[in-house]
């Protein structure tokens, strides 16, 4: 359990609560405990935006639950829609701090990319996400809602939300028992009812946080954002990465393929002349031979306060060739959302900063 599991029900983010949290809240009103099904069926299964339109539940109860709990307790501050369907959501919670998430269509498919913290704590080298520090934790809670947000968007463009990645602001495994918790809610029949193999977790790579996870009984795909084949390079680029080595990371997703049967990816963001050499690449399919695994490889995106720069498209392209002729499953993503600052931190940087630029990974074309 997550330690923002309510204590009263003074102001409570519905969002939180598990099936007997809602009958337990309910309890306060003097309401029978059949009326959590209703409420919960209201807030997941039809989406409802506000407690008047729950028309089943009396007056009262309405009332009440508007002046004792929170639904949506965000407000939007920025929408931006990109040519290709891409949908951003730059939102402000109750104190005042700013998260994103964001809705990517596909053909056969809608994501939702949703963050797990204000800010980031890994303050990678190349990514807008961390410049400004880790501001705090999201709840539970406000990962549900960011989901639910997305949710809007999908059925707004005809169709429904199919998968859900941890992409976004923030490093999941630096808020676990939020990101679980989450995760169960929009997995469970009762809550969003996403698949868990529809439910992708990425981590800049945390041993112990890829272990636990493991043994989570879930399953979810993991995708480690490894950027560097050897641990050198990783800890130039990846603060975090100074103490935890490639082979500790081989083991952990070597654990989890054990446990879970499940397959890792590897996310690998293409910096020009920095990460994107041939020997580079057979330094990655040395790791991939030790690790049950695919390979996604990403074309920067510059920000223009940092040195590094988008590789050409032939060099991606070549570095992609030398890693399938060593017989590695690597794939070029596309940049989805360039034209709307569709990548981790770019809106909420902007907004932080007035109009000025910024920029980071680029969101890719992701898989069902």
């Amino acid at each position: 359990m997550s330690t923002d599991k309510p204590t009263n029900p003074k102001n409570s983010h519905l969002f939180n609560f598990e099936p007997s949290d809602f009958a337990e809240f309910l309890e306060v009103f003097g309401e029978p405990k059949y009326r959590a099904a209703q409420l919960i069926q209201w807030i997941y299964e039809r989406g409802v935006r506000s407690f008047d339109e729950m028309s089943n539940l009396s007056k009262s109860l309405r009332q009440n639950l508007q002046n004792e709990s929170l639904l949506y307790s965000s407000e939007e501050v920025r929408r931006a829609a990109s040519e290709d369907g891409t949908v951003k959501l730059l939102v402000r919670w109750p104190d005042q701090t700013t998260s994103e998430c964001v809705m990517i269509p596909t053909d056969t498919h809608k994501t939702a990319c949703i963050s797990s913290q204000v800010g980031c704590p890994v303050g990678c080298r190349f990514c807008a996400s961390g410049l400004d520090g880790l501001q705090r934790n999201l709840t539970a809670g406000e990962i549900v809602e960011q989901a639910m947000l997305a949710r809007r968007e999908a059925e707004a463009a005809g169709g429904r939300l199919s998968n859900i990645v941890f992409m976004g602001l923030g490093e999941p495994f630096a808020n676990y028992d939020n990101v679980v918790r989450a995760i169960r809610t929009i997995n469970a029949d009762w809550g969003m009812n996403i698949g868990a193999r529809k439910i992708t977790v990425s981590t800049v790579g945390v041993p112990k946080g890829i272990r636990k996870l493991a043994d989570e009984g879930l399953q979810l795909n993991l995708a480690l954002s490894l950027h560097a084949p050897d641990d050198d390079l990783r800890a130039e680029l990846i603060p975090w990465a100074e103490r935890i080595t490639i082979k500790e990371l081989i083991d952990a997703c070597r654990y989890y393929f054990q446990q879970t049967g499940r397959e890792i990816t590897l996310e690998y963001t293409l910096l020009a002349g920095v990460n994107d050499t041939p020997a580079q690449a057979t330094k990655l399919a040395h790791f991939v031979q030790k690790v049950r695994c695919n390979v996604n490889l990403l074309r920067y995106n510059p920000v223009d306060t940092l040195p590094y720069e988008r590789p050409k498209a032939n060099d991606a392209f070549m570095f992609q060739k030398r890693l399938k002729s060593l017989g590695v499953n690597a794939h070029l993503r596309k940049s989805r959302g360039r034209d709307i600052d569709a990548a981790c931190g770019q809106l909420r940087r902007r907004e932080m900063q007035g109009d000025g630029a910024a920029a980071g990974v680029s969101l890719p074309l992701l898989d069902g």
